[in-house]
């Protein structure tokens, strides 16, 4: 059975469906969700999408209907046959608020791309081959016999955009692009979906990335380069987390670069975002860390040891990469 014929076969008799995405959500989750809410009401459903907090300032163009509540603006007014949580596959990753109200699990459906810890069999729409959460729900929504529209397509687009780091990874493919052009088709203009989510930034998104690419720093090989933020530099530039997720990118263009790092400092805790141009699978390297991910993008967390300081558990870090590096 196709994930067409699954997400059929699971919406068929739900009247009332909630979708939620990962906590801290990007543009990947929020635009899968705007536009799957839309073409599900277009169908009929009466169709919500619920997260943990209202959405981010940055991200509101992309829901001009209001169709994302915060869980505190939320009121469950019916039963809910269907739960769909896209991009992401597991319960664990759905924000703490809205994990209480998560139905049984027969009446969850995962919709996503990255690897899954489990058999998807056909309660599922997960493909691991797809570039973006956003291009499985395209197909999706072509599945269900709708047309895309503009309000439905910008989200989409946007949402290709981000995960794709506008179409450089490798898990863009010909399906990826003939996506594309069909959202294209309803009006959108490509430098418009790049500004909305790229070109609104401060002059201090500028200093911030300036001062840490200054820090930028790589092992002796030159085959593996990162970056450190924490939340005191953030704060000095009057940002926040999510100004950060991209700039681990710039390190892709280093000479021998074979991994980028981005270690985000959160007191015991140590995030480690990896990335590659796809010649190494930075996936690999998260699993046998703790983590996982895709061969081009993928994290992990690390928690420090007592007296461990963050410098130390970088280079420790760095050092187990560069022996997993050599199994490859």
């Amino acid at each position: 059975m196709s994930i067409v014929d699954t997400f059929k076969s699971r919406i068929q008799g739900a009247s009332h469906i909630v979708i939620t995405t990962h906590v801290m959500p990007d543009a990947d989750g929020i635009g899968s969700q705007i536009s799957l809410c839309l073409a599900l009401r277009k169908l009929g459903k009466k169709v919500i999408c619920v997260n943990d907090e209202a959405l981010l300032e940055r991200y509101r163009y992309l829901d001009p209907a209001g169709v994302v509540l915060a869980l505190s603006e939320y009121e469950e007014r019916y039963p809910v046959d269907l739960m769909i949580v896209v991009d992401t596959n597991t319960v664990d990753r759905v924000g703490p608020a809205v994990a209480k109200i998560m139905p049984e699990s027969d009446k969850i459906l995962f919709i996503d791309h990255h690897p899954c810890p489990f058999n998807p069999d056909h309660h599922h729409c997960i493909d691991t081959k797809a570039a973006a959460t956003g291009q499985i729900v395209g197909q999706l929504i072509q599945g269900m016999g709708l047309a895309f529209d503009h309000a439905m397509a910008l989200p989409l687009y946007t949402s290709i955009i981000i995960d794709t780091s506008s179409f450089r990874y490798p898990s863009v493919s010909s399906s990826t692009h003939t996506l594309v052009g069909q959202l294209m088709q309803t009006g959108i203009s490509p430098s418009e979906a790049y500004n909305g989510i790229y070109g609104m930034k401060k002059i201090e998104h500028m200093h911030l990335l300036g001062a840490i690419l200054t820090s930028a720093a790589s092992n002796r090989r030159g085959d593996i380069a990162w970056i450190r933020v924490d939340k005191k530099i953030i704060d000095s530039y009057s940002s926040d987390v999510e100004d950060t997720h991209a700039f681990i990118n710039h390190l892709l263009v280093l000479e021998r670069i074979k991994v980028a790092c981005m270690f985000r400092d959160d007191g015991e805790i140590l995030k480690m975002s990896l990335r590659s141009s796809g010649e190494y699978d930075v996936g690999v390297i998260a699993k046998k860390l703790g983590g996982g991910g895709h061969s081009h993008s993928a994290a992990t967390f690390y928690r420090k040891k007592p007296q461990e300081t963050t410098e130390s558990a970088i280079l420790f870090l760095v050092s187990e990469m560069e022996k997993i590096l050599d199994t490859l």
